[in-house]
């Protein structure tokens, strides 16, 4: 079971700043390849890419997170009806919805969430999806 937390970053590695400064220098232009990015911060490639999925900073303005999150679904009917019902429960919005054909009755599944209205923790919202009889491989792909 996956856990989300906030944490003061003097107790983390320096390499997890270092990773959103990597991130922030790729999104903003201003080198446009990782090998640029993680030069200029101090850290291998390696890092980079071991970390850039995992660690974020927590935006002023939390009104306009999004998330992303994929799954597998049985191929039957309600399932999908099952998610996103837990996610309207939630106070999220989905956003996008990106479904690929079953493959050994199993759909391969992201979606993507407005979490403006959101209400509680994403544990507990993945947590929530994976009690649904039928789902698995429930995963936070990322977070803004």
């Amino acid at each position: 079971m996956e856990k989300y937390y906030i944490v003061d970053s003097s107790i983390l590695p320096e390499s997890f700043d270092k990773v959103i400064q990597a991130r922030q220098l790729l999104e903003s232009g201003k080198v446009r390849q990782v090998s640029e990015a993680v030069k200029i911060v101090g850290i291998s490639r390696g890092t980079y890419y071991k970390y850039k999925d995992l660690v974020f900073l927590p935006e002023e303005n939390m009104m306009d997170r999004k998330a992303v999150i994929s799954l597998m679904l049985e191929n039957k009917r309600g399932i999908l009806s099952e998610v996103l019902r837990t996610i309207s429960d939630s106070s999220a919005s989905v956003l996008t919805i990106n479904q690929n054909i079953p493959i050994h009755n199993i759909a391969s599944i992201v979606i993507s969430l407005d979490l403006s209205h959101f209400s509680g923790t994403v544990d507990n919202l993945l947590n929530g999806i994976k009690k649904v009889d039928g789902a698995s491989n429930v995963q936070l792909v990322s977070i803004e």
